[in-house]
């Protein structure tokens, strides 16, 4: 095996990142690496790229990104026991501490001492990536590349959509980014009676539309509570699915929301946003989640089961298929809301 692969590296404290030539990753006696095959743009890998204020407070240069990929294991550990050369895989990319309370009782996806391959240590836009094999998700040599390599996002969806009962449910998904696009699609696979999205992008509006939303609103135009009310018969819909993390989507979800319906939330807003809670929550009796990353690991059951069964048609959401080596036209495409789903191929 050659020493040295291409990476896309995040190599100082500013905005952009480089391309370079680096190490093949070492990996320790319960590590697997792995040779990446596909790596999926996540909006986090845009805030690293963009250098915002979160990603000053968090990633620490140089690092090598990228949290979202399948490809197949080249080396073990040698005390791995359940993974081997040849096997084709993704990965959880958040690893727990198993220490904690939240470890301990079952809620490792909020572990108050997690690290996130990508994040805090060197991830999967390179030829190689190493990974504990504890986080290691085995997968069918049948499923398509590209969906194999978007399961992180997918299990976002997959965890904030069976949140709650879906079955015989009307839905509204807000925002229709690449986790709310797949939502209308687990939603469905799973029963839900309607599924609305609402988006104020053109784009994003039109992927919504090709995932079989049964309607598809723009706040900045439609009358989105009049729709929903006269859809409902008044009530309000049984479920949102907020994804947009802007305050006016969250009010706007909170409103349409029927009395004892739930909430979850995923998107993550960029400041604190006003809620009228005695209307919106307490008189409504309304439930209301936040939801963080996959559950360890029911979530990867449950999408491993949907896909298995045919049931997720996710074709739409990629948009864009690039080499690793044009990174940053990827980012810009991100950038000018043109894009969805970017898949990058290591090497090409």
């Amino acid at each position: 095996m050659a020493e040295m692969m291409q990476a896309v590296v995040k190599a100082e404290a500013r905005a952009g990142v480089e391309i370079r030539e680096v190490p093949i990753p070492a990996f320790g006696p319960r590590d697997v690496l792995v040779k990446v095959e596909s790596a999926s743009v996540c909006g986090t890998d845009l805030h690293i790229y963009n250098w915002d204020q979160w990603a000053q407070g968090r990633i620490k240069p140089p690092l090598v990104p990228g949290h979202e990929f399948c490809g197949v294991v080249t080396a073990v550990g040698n005390e791995v026991t359940a993974v081997r050369e040849g096997d084709f895989v993704s990965a959880e990319m958040h690893v727990a501490c198993g220490k904690c309370l939240q470890c301990r009782t079952g809620q490792a996806h909020i572990c108050q001492f997690v690290k996130i391959i990508g994040v805090d240590s060197d991830g999967a836009f390179a030829e190689y990536v190493t990974i504990p094999e504890t986080n290691i998700w085995k997968l069918d040599p049948a499923l398509p590349r590209e969906y194999a390599s978007i399961l992180d996002p997918l299990g976002n969806a997959v965890h904030t959509v069976l949140a709650g009962d879906i079955a015989a449910k009307t839905v509204a998904v807000t925002g229709c980014g690449p986790i709310g696009l797949f939502s209308i699609a687990v939603a469905r696979a799973c029963g839900a009676a309607a599924v609305y999205a609402i988006e104020v992008n053109e784009h994003r509006r039109e992927l919504a539309r090709k995932m079989s939303a049964d309607a598809v609103l723009n706040p900045a135009g439609d009358d989105v509570v009049g729709f929903i009310h006269e859809r409902t018969a008044g009530l309000g819909v049984d479920v949102v699915l907020e994804m947009s993390g802007h305050a006016e989507g969250m009010r706007l979800g909170f409103e349409i929301l029927r009395s004892g319906g739930r909430v979850s939330l995923l998107g993550i807003p960029s400041q604190p946003v006003e809620i009228d809670f005695a209307r919106d929550i307490i008189f409504k009796g309304a439930v209301v989640q936040g939801i963080n990353g996959r559950k360890m690991y029911e979530t990867w059951y449950q999408m491993e089961a949907l896909l298995k069964a045919g049931k997720l048609d996710l074709s739409p959401v990629i948009t864009h298929r690039l080499p690793m080596h044009e990174f940053a036209r990827g980012m810009e495409l991100l950038r000018a809301g043109e894009a969805s789903k970017i898949l990058l191929t290591p090497g090409a």
